[in-house]
């Protein structure tokens, strides 16, 4: 059984691969035509999911997406009649946006210029049970209590429920306009933040700041009891003017959230690239503390409901780690689950999961370990990219070249790591990697200025082996796919300062042997020679998407400001 997975006309388009039950490829469109965040149609993704796994399209038996225009159907009836004067360029968009899913054969056929329509049969899976989807059945556990919440999908901001082996029980919703997501988005606007996907860099600066805010943000969301939470929409705008998102360019452009409610009560907003101050800092940290108290009401409230200490996290709101790093302590839950794709891009394993186990009744073979899932490339074609570039490389076997990247690290060297299958996702996890020493402290803001040209209160995670995790932070649960924050221990703090944040807190991510052989062994080569089981690790790549192929990485190299290129087993250095 062959089933392609999509998320299209939306933000991180994605297509995946699911043979037997089993995650075989995955990749985000932006990773191919260099877009980020690209919105649309996959079409480069599905092509190259298909090569990765040997198939054509017409070995496909369904294909699924992640997008169900019938579901709250008669909701958002309601809603466009109660407010369509307002709404009307939006729902012209809408129609539209369904035409194209509806249409899903046609729009295959295009994209891979074949003759007829594919055969397989089309599924259309509901947003939000994607999102759970992709968290239950390629965790570990039987049984599970399963939260997706983001900004909005199919009507929905969050769902939550249990899963027990093939079956996903929902046990409640929130609808719009009522949305963590969106409160966040709006914020972030705020804060002079403007693009898709800028939420990560506040919660980053929230912790530079106070939460001196609660009592205003206490008006802007209430907790419910029964319900969850509940915004003011007097501080928002995208229920009655609409929030418009324009992917007709490739990137998801998205209109202000916030409405002049939030300047009356914080000033005036920051604009993009001006000086963050105390005040902008304050708003940002009474953010995060109120995203946390709302997430941790409803994870409470799914634990009375289910009783289970499993749980399993997706949508966009979830890829929170400072939250997420606090659930053991906030919450009765014991073990953990968060798909490493948790916001859009990973509906497209949700929806094929869902129709594999959910729709067909499969039994779950396989859990998802590891987010290697790209594109792979051959020493022959990374030679021959390197000749046709004019570069000097030099050749070395496995153990040289693990001894020539640790020595060169531990001069102060940067280095661009590109090995074997890239990730999927949004973290860079050993394989598409700058990676450098973590004992320097002075590594942050070298990172930050020469090759990032990010804001420098943006923080780089340590890649630790799984091994060690007891002797550098005050968490020994795992984290593969660097989805939580932990506190470092104290002791270690100047030890390793370029990836412990202002907090004492790191966004870590623990490497496993057999998942990642190579970074493993690098780590541990680095450790054999400073004492050190710790990398600096933050994503191979310069205001541009992760890099993808052996001359994305060439690119970028020759572009930032980096000292070597470590690209499988061939070594180059900068002139």
């Amino acid at each position: 059984m062959n089933i392609l997975g999509l998320n299209a006309y939306h933000g991180d388009a994605s297509a995946c691969i699911v043979k037997d039950g089993k995650v075989i490829s995955a990749c985000e469109e932006e990773r191919l035509n260099r877009i980020k965040h690209c919105a649309g149609f996959p079409s480069l993704a599905i092509q190259s999911c298909l090569k990765e796994s040997n198939l054509t399209i017409d070995d496909i038996d369904f294909i699924s997406i992640s997008r169900n225009p019938k579901a709250n159907l008669s909701k958002k009836i309601f809603f466009t009649i109660k407010k369509g004067a307002g709404l009307s360029h939006l729902i012209k968009s809408r129609i539209k946006n369904a035409a194209r899913i509806i249409s899903l054969k046609d729009e295959i056929k295009n994209a891979l210029n074949l003759s007829s329509p594919p055969r397989a049969k089309i599924e259309n899976v509901e947003h939000h049970l994607a999102h759970m989807a992709s968290a239950f059945y390629p965790s570990p556990f039987d049984q599970a209590a399963i939260l997706s919440i983001d900004g909005f999908g199919d009507f929905v901001s969050t769902k939550w429920g249990v899963g027990n082996q093939e079956d996903i029980q929902v046990l409640g919703q929130v609808e719009f306009p009522h949305s963590m997501g969106v409160l966040y988005t709006a914020i972030t606007q705020y804060l002079g933040f403007p693009h898709y996907g800028d939420e990560y860099k506040v919660m980053g600066l929230a912790s530079y700041g106070k939460p001196l805010y609660m009592e205003q943000f206490k008006d802007i969301v209430k907790i419910d009891e029964k319900k969850g939470f509940e915004l003011n929409l007097d501080y928002f705008i995208h229920h009655t003017e609409g929030v418009e998102m324009n992917w007709e360019k490739g990137y998801p452009e998205l209109s202000t959230c916030f409405s002049s409610k939030l300047v009356e009560i914080f000033g005036p907003s920051r604009k993009p690239k001006e000086e963050t101050t105390d005040h902008h800092r304050n708003i940002a940290s009474s953010l995060q503390k109120t995203f946390e108290e709302v997430y941790f009401h409803i994870l409470n409230m799914l634990y009375e409901k289910t009783q289970t200490k499993n749980l399993c996290l997706a949508g966009g709101c979830a890829l929170n780690g400072v939250a997420n790093g606090q659930i053991h302590e906030k919450t009765p839950f014991e073990n953990i689950y968060i798909q490493p794709a948790a916001a859009d891009s990973g509906t497209s394993i949700g929806s094929a999961l869902y129709v594999e186990h959910a729709i067909l009744k499969n039994k779950r073979k396989n859990q998802m370990k590891h987010a290697y899932l790209g594109p792979a490339f051959s020493s022959e074609q990374i030679k021959k990219t390197l000749e046709e570039n004019n570069l000097t490389y030099k050749e070395f076997d496995n153990d040289s070249m693990l001894e020539k990247t640790a020595q060169s690290l531990s001069e102060g060297k940067i280095i661009g790591w590109f090995q074997d299958e890239m990730e999927f996702g949004p973290r860079a996890l050993g394989n598409r990697s700058l990676i450098a020493d973590p004992r320097k402290k002075e590594m942050k803001d070298i990172l930050n200025s020469r090759i990032k040209r990010r804001e420098g209160f943006r923080p780089f995670a340590p890649s630790i082996l799984e091994e060690n995790i007891n002797d550098y932070f005050e968490h020994n649960h795992l984290v593969p796919f660097m989805t939580q924050v932990y506190k470092v221990k104290k002791e270690k703090r100047e030890q390793i300062p370029a990836v412990t944040h202002i907090d004492g807190t790191g966004r870590l991510q623990t490497v496993n042997k057999e998942t990642n052989p190579k970074y493993w062994n690098l780590i541990n080569t680095f450790k054999e020679l400073t004492g050190v089981p710790v990398l600096l690790n933050t994503s191979f790549n310069e205001n541009e998407p992760i890099v993808c192929t052996p001359q994305d990485a060439i690119n970028c190299f020759q572009r930032a400001d980096m000292d070597c290129l470590a690209i499988d087993h061939f070594w180059v250095e900068k002139s």
